[in-house]
C-alpha cells in the first residue's frame, strides 16, 4: 500500500477507485494498511468497489457507475481470475484506453507467470507491485534447475516453469519446519512458537515472524504489461524510493518516471491525467445567471440568428482558465438561468446543473446547497453615498510642508536681521529702545520681501542682500499662489452620509443590485424596513437614483462598488464600515471531487498573476482618479524643490554679515592704533617735562648753590618770596 501511494504521489494524481475481492481475511485486512498509507499523504479514495458482493449483472452496472465518474485511477486487489475478467470487461467498456490508469497488487501480479499470454492483451498498459525476492545466487540457481526438471515432469502441458514466489515461499517453509522439528524439546504444542522464533536466511530473503505473521516485505518490484507479456521496470524500497536495481550502487529517487518510459493503457506518449476521458463522460453542466447587474461579470446575451447563447465576463474567464489548470480533461457546458441567485444555487442541490458560475456570493446559508471553491474576489459589503464639495479652513497651509514653513520663516528672520544689524547706525528709524528695534526688526522681516525700493540704503552690503532676498522671496511666493489656486480649483469631496445609523433613523430609502442576498442581509443583520429598500437592476439606475435622491445609499458588494466607483468617483464614495461578506466563489454540488482540484488550480490562477491580467483585462477598461486620494493627499511643495533659493538667500545674507563685521573690525584697529600712538606720544612729552623740573630741583639743592643763596639774599626774592617768608615744597605733580 505504501508503494501504491508512492506511485499516486510521483505521478500527481491524488484519487483513486479502490475495486477488491473479499476472498480471505488478508484481503480485508489490507484496506486498513491502505488507510493508512493514504492518511500522511495527500492522496484520497474517491470510490470503493467490493466483487465479492456483485452478481454479473450488477458487477457491469458499478463498473458502468465509476466509469461515469471524475476519477480515472483504479487500484486493483483481486485473485488473478477475477483480475482478468474484471480487465475484459473493463476493455469491452472502453476502460482499457488512453486516459486510464489501472494498477494491481501482489494478489494478481505475484501470478502472471502462470498466465496465459494471450490475457496479457486485455491487461496492456496495467502497472503492478511483484512481491521481491533475490532471484541470483547459486543457492537459488541449485533449487531453479531441480524445481523447473520436477515440474516438466509433473506439468508438462505447462509452457511456464520458472519457480515464483509462492514455489520459493513453500521451500524456505519447509526448511524454517526442518530446522525447528530438527531442535530438541519440541513438541506439537510448541510447534508453531518456535517457527516463529526462528530467524532464517532463505532463498526469498530474510524469513522471519512477528506475532505469528510473516514480516512485511519492504521491497517490490514494478512490473508492467506489453503486448502478450509483462517487463521488470524496476525497484520500490521503503524509505528510499524507486530504482533500476537493489545493491548498494543502486540510485533512489522519488519519480516513477527515473525508470523509464511506461507504456500506459493506449500508449500515450506523457503519463496520464487520471481525470476525464471526454468521449465516455457527459460534459459538466454549468448554470450561469442571466439576470447579473454587472455585466462585466457575467453576461448572458441570446443570439436570436444563430439560435444560441453566448457567455462573457470576468467570471466566465476566470473559469475557463481555471479548468484548463486542472490535472485532467473537464468538458462542460454553460446553461443559461433566469431566477434569483439562491435559486441558482439550489439548482446544484436538485442535480440540474453539476456547477454554476458567476457572481456568487459566498454565504453561510447556501451551504445546505453546495459548496464553494475559494473566493476569487475581495470580500465585504460596502456603503455607496453621494459626496459634496469642502474646502477645509486650514487650506492656505497645505501648499507647503511643515518643514517648508519653518525654514521660510527661520531665512526670513536672519536676513531681516542681517539688514537691520548693518544700516541701524545709518539709520534713526533703525534706533531706540530694545523693544522699539525688536518690533522694527519684525516689521522688516515681513516687508522687505516686497518693499523694491533700495535708493534709502546706505550700504552696499544690503543692498545685495536685499536683491538675494527679494529673488527667493518673488520664486517661493508665485510657487505657493500657484500651489494654492490648483487646490482651490480641485473639489475636495465628503460622503453626505457618514454611516448606517443615520440611515436607518431618518428612514431613508437604500437600494441593493436585485436578485442577490443583501436584500436578506440589510433587513436580517443591519435592521432596515423592508419598505425602505429597493432593487435596482444596473449601475445606471444606481446612479440615477442617487442623483436623483431616490434613494440615500445603495449597499454592494465590495467587487461591485469597486467596478461602481470606476466610473462615477467624481460623484459618489465609500462611507462607513465594511461589513462580513464572502466574495465570489464557484458552487458544485456537495461531496464534488472535482471542488479541491478547483479550488487548488483556482489558486494556481490567483498566484501565477493570470488572475490580475484577467481582471485588467476584464474589468479594468474603466479608469478613474482615486477619490481617496483627492480628498487626502495634495501635491505639496518641500524643502527639496527649494533648497537652491534658501542657500542663496541664507549664503547671501551671511557673507554681507561676514563683510560688515570684518569691516568694523578693521576699523576698530585702526582707531585702536591711532589711540595708542596719541598715548604713546603724550606720555613721551610727559616725562621729558618731568625730567626738566626734576634737573632744575637737584641744581637748586646743591652745596655751592646753598652758599650762593646765603651770600646774595636777592636770589630769594628772584624765586618770588622775601628772606623772611618760610619756604614752601611745590607738590610733586
Amino acid at each position: 500500500m505504501k508503494a501504491f501511494v508512492a506511485i499516486m504521489e510521483s505521478c500527481g494524481w491524488n484519487q483513486f477507485t479502490l475495486i477488491y475481492e473479499d476472498i480471505n481475511s488478508a484481503s480485508i485486512q489490507v484496506i486498513p494498511h491502505l488507510m493508512e498509507a493514504i492518511k500522511e499523504s495527500s492522496v484520497q479514495m474517491s470510490n470503493i468497489l467490493n466483487l465479492s458482493l456483485l452478481t454479473s449483472s450488477s458487477f457491469l452496472e458499478q463498473l458502468e457507475r465509476i466509469k461515469s465518474q471524475q476519477c480515472r485511477v483504479f487500484l486493483v486487489h483481486t485473485s488473478l481470475k477475477t483480475g482478468i475478467s474484471l480487465f475484459q470487461s473493463a476493455q469491452n467498456m472502453s476502460m482499457m484506453e488512453r486516459g486510464y490508469v489501472w494498477i494491481t497488487t501482489n494478489l494478481i501480479t505475484d501470478l502472471l507467470h502462470t498466465a496465459n499470454p494471450s490475457t496479457f492483451l486485455t491487461m496492456e498498459g496495467v502497472v503492478g507491485l511483484w512481491s521481491f525476492f533475490p532471484d541470483r545466487g547459486s543457492w537459488f540457481h541449485d533449487f531453479s534447475t531441480k524445481f523447473q526438471t520436477k515440474f516438466k515432469i509433473e506439468q508438462p502441458e505447462e509452457e511456464n516453469n520458472m519457480p515464483g514466489i509462492f514455489a520459493v515461499q513453500a521451500y524456505d517453509a519447509t526448511w524454517i519446519a526442518a530446522l525447528t522439528l530438527s531442535e530438541k524439546n519440541t513438541s506439537r504444542q510448541n510447534f508453531m512458537d518456535a517457527v516463529s522464533s526462528q530467524s532464517f536466511a532463505g532463498i526469498s530473503g530474510e524469513v522471519r515472524f512477528i506475532n505469528r505473521k510473516p514480516a512485511a516485505s519492504h521491497v517490490f518490484h514494478i512490473i508492467n504489461v506489453v503486448g502478450k507479456y509483462y517487463r521488470q521496470l524496476g525497484f520500490w524500497s521503503e524509505g528510499l524510493g524507486f530504482s533500476e536495481v537493489v545493491n548498494n550502487r543502486a540510485t533512489y529517487s522519488n519519480s516513477l518516471q527515473n525508470l523509464g518510459h511506461i507504456f500506459w493503457p493506449g500508449r500515450p506518449l506523457h503519463t496520464p491525467t487520471g481525470g476525464v476521458v471526454p468521449s465516455t463522460v457527459n460534459p459538466l453542466r454549468v448554470g450561469v445567471p442571466v439576470m447579473a447587474v454587472f455585466k462585466k461579470f457575467v453576461e448572458v446575451k441570446n443570439d436570436n440568428r444563430l439560435h444560441k447563447f453566448t457567455y462573457t465576463g470576468y467570471s466566465i474567464e476566470l473559469f475557463k482558465e481555471t479548468v484548463r489548470r486542472l490535472p485532467y480533461y473537464v468538458p462542460y457546458e454553460f446553461h443559461h438561468f433566469n431566477g434569483t441567485y439562491d435559486s441558482l444555487v439550489e439548482q446544484v442541490y436538485l442535480k440540474n446543473f453539476d456547477a454554476v458560475v458567476g457572481d456568487i456570493s459566498v454565504v453561510s446559508w447556501r451551504y445546505q446547497y453546495a459548496e464553494f471553491t475559494h473566493p476569487y474576489t475581495e470580500t465585504g459589503l460596502v456603503m455607496i453615498v453621494p459626496v459634496s464639495p469642502y474646502h477645509g479652513q486650514w487650506l492656505f497651509v497645505k501648499p507647503f510642508t511643515l518643514g517648508m514653513w519653518a525654514l521660510t520663516i527661520i531665512v526670513n528672520i536672519y536676513c531681516g536681521f542681517v539688514v537691520w544689524h548693518i544700516e541701524r547706525n545709518n539709520s534713526p528709524e533703525l534706533q531706540g529702545s530694545v523693544l522699539n528695534q525688536t518690533g522694527v526688526l519684525f516689521c522688516l522681516v515681513f516687508t522687505r520681501m516686497f518693499y523694491t525700493n533700495v535708493e534709502n540704503v546706505n550700504s552696499n552690503l544690503t543692498r545685495v542682500t536685499t536683491v538675494a532676498w527679494l529673488f527667493a522671496a518673488i520664486i517661493i511666493g508665485q510657487c505657493y499662489t500657484a500651489s494654492l489656486t490648483s487646490m482651490l480649483t480641485v473639489k475636495r469631496l465628503i460622503p453626505k452620509v457618514t454611516d448606517c445609523e443615520t440611515l436607518k433613523n431618518s428612514n431613508a430609502m437604500v437600494g441593493y443590485d436585485r436578485g442577490s442576498q443583501v436584500g436578506s442581509y440589510l433587513v436580517d443583520v443591519l435592521g432596515f424596513k423592508h419598505e425602505n429598500i429597493r432593487s435596482f437592476t444596473s449601475p445606471g439606475e444606481y446612479a440615477q437614483a442617487l442623483g436623483n435622491k431616490e434613494i440615500a445609499a445603495v449597499f454592494l458588494a465590495a467587487p461591485y462598488a469597486k467596478l461602481f466607483l470606476s466610473k462615477y468617483c467624481k460623484r459618489f464614495t465609500t462611507a462607513g464600515t465594511t461589513y462580513a461578506e464572502g466574495g465570489f466563489a464557484f458552487a458544485f454540488s456537495k461531496g464534488s471531487p472535482m471542488l479541491p482540484d478547483f479550488t487548488k488550480a483556482l489558486l494556481n490562477v490567483s498566484e501565477s498573476g493570470t488572475l490580475r491580467e484577467i481582471e485588467k483585462k476584464m474589468l479594468g477598461s474603466e479608469h478613474c482618479v482615486d477619490q481617496e486620494a483627492i480628498q487626502d493627499e495634495y501635491e505639496r511643495l518641500g524643502l527639496g524643490s527649494f533648497w537652491s533659493l534658501f542657500l542663496l538667500g541664507g549664503g547671501t545674507s551671511t557673507v554681507a554679515l561676514a563683510i560688515y563685521v570684518i569691516q568694523n573690525l578693521c576699523q576698530l584697529e585702526r582707531s585702536l592704533i591711532t589711540i595708542i600712538s596719541d598715548a604713546r606720544k603724550f606720555c613721551a612729552h610727559r616725562r621729558k617735562r618731568l625730567s626738566r623740573k626734576v634737573s632744575d630741583v637737584e641744581s637748586a639743592e646743591s652745596p655751592n648753590a646753598e652758599s650762593h643763596c646765603l651770600r646774595s639774599p636777592t636770589h630769594h626774592n628772584h624765586l618770588g618770596a622775601s628772606p623772611n617768608t618760610p619756604r614752601h615744597t611745590p607738590p610733586p605733580k
